[in-house]
């Protein structure tokens, strides 16, 4: 069942270590900058790096004349940077925890993350800003629980899949069971209501299910189900089909509800190819609603053009095919519970990734999806560096078990 499974998806046996490596087996070496993926680290950076550029030049105008932030221009610029520090410090100390580890603490964590998003929903905690209740006040940050959800609920579908390997082919005993804890999640989520995050969730809980050997026929059952839920969902409230609407003609209300969206699609066409340069952008200036956080790739697009938004596309489909090789190599050294989470996160990163970027050139509804590694915001960033910190480790614990050190 095993190697037929790994036969399926990635074409070959499990990788065989030499008898010389073997003997060092028991002997954890330290970790040493370069024994994990150089490409996936430096893309990583790079993303986080320019992010905080762009969120700067996003934000500056904003913030010099908001009295929220006291009118200083560097108020979301330092803000992110401590965010970045902090989650480079999170990142930390997750790579030093062992994958097993984080298998053993699944449902803990998981449990954590439900408890999180009921404590969201109680009047007088969860904080309300633009119509969702998706934050905690705690102090001078929010904590927005969905965030660290995603995480979880990649942990939790590996988890579940590698106990209920066997049963992978049955509807009742294989998939119903996770559906539960999906649609579970899912309510709470749209109690916020944030149906960006239910969506990536989906995505992340029932994309690992197929990799770890779902039926293709019950799989494709699923996709249908979840596109007439899906619509259902969009069709049962007034806000979603507004949204649905303006994404379908924003420029019939330009100045009412489409006005976020056709500023979004100017700063675009202002980019041309290379952008008005650094820092020039207009539409930051009050103009695009959100600049620094959902509709940061537009102020990219305006500037830095074609040609800095391919950058960043460039970066997240490095960081991409990095995560997914890992992950395939940790499933042909049957490492399942690890390759299975690292698929998780690759599938939260691209899903979202690719929202966002729908949305901001007008290819998708709005849906309060931040651009990871790159937007304005303390839970997002602190979450993406931790998964993938969490895929470094992975990724390092592969390198030892070819050279056959037991970790």
């Amino acid at each position: 069942m095993v190697d037929a499974l790994i036969r399926r998806w990635f074409g070959r046996g499990p990788d065989r270590l030499t008898e010389a490596a073997a003997r060092h087996a028991g002997q954890v070496p330290p970790v040493r900058f370069g024994e994990f993926d150089l490409a996936l680290f430096w893309a990583v950076t790079a993303l986080t790096l320019f992010g905080l550029v762009m969120v700067y030049s996003a934000s500056i105008a904003f913030a010099d004349e908001s009295r929220a932030t006291g009118g200083s221009a560097h108020y979301f610029l330092v803000r992110q940077m401590v965010f970045v520090l902090v989650g480079a410090a999170v990142a930390w100390g997750a790579f030093r925890v062992p994958m097993r580890v984080w298998q053993s603490l699944t449902p803990w964590l998981f449990l954590l993350g439900v408890a999180l998003l009921v404590l969201v929903l109680v009047p007088g905690v969860g904080k309300v800003v633009n119509g969702s209740r998706r934050w905690i006040p705690l102090g001078p940050v929010n904590l927005q629980p969905s965030e660290f959800m995603k995480l979880f609920v990649a942990f939790y579908a590996a988890d579940y899949t590698v106990r209920k390997l066997r049963f992978m082919a049955s509807f009742w005993r294989g998939f119903l069971p996770l559906a539960f804890v999906v649609v579970l999640v899912g309510v709470l989520l749209l109690l916020q209501p944030d149906f960006g995050a239910f969506a990536v969730i989906s995505a992340i809980a029932f994309g690992v299910l197929f990799l770890g050997g779902l039926r293709l026929r019950i799989f494709f059952a699923l996709m249908v189900l979840a596109g007439f839920a899906f619509a259902g969902l969009i069709l049962s409230s007034e806000y979603r089909r507004q949204r649905l609407f303006v994404f379908l003609d924003p420029w019939a209300d330009p100045l009412g509800k489409g006005y976020q969206l056709t500023h979004a699609l100017i700063a675009f066409g202002r980019g041309e190819w290379f952008g008005v340069g650094l820092g020039g952008s207009v539409e930051k200036l009050f103009y695009l609603p959100e600049a620094h956080t959902d509709f940061l790739l537009a102020v990219v697009g305006e500037e830095l053009g074609w040609v800095g938004v391919c950058a960043v596309v460039a970066l997240f489909a490095v960081v991409i095919w990095r995560t997914f090789s890992i992950g395939r190599g940790l499933v042909c050294v049957e490492q399942y519970f690890s390759g299975l989470a690292v698929f998780g996160i690759g599938l939260w990163i691209g899903v979202q990734a690719l929202i966002n970027m729908g949305v901001n050139v007008g290819l998708l509804p709005t849906k309060g999806l931040t651009l990871p590694f790159m937007s304005y915001g303390g839970s997002g960033i602190i979450a993406n560096l931790a998964a993938m910190a969490v895929v470094l480790r992975a990724d390092w614990e592969l390198r030892c078990l070819r050279r056959g050190v037991r970790i």
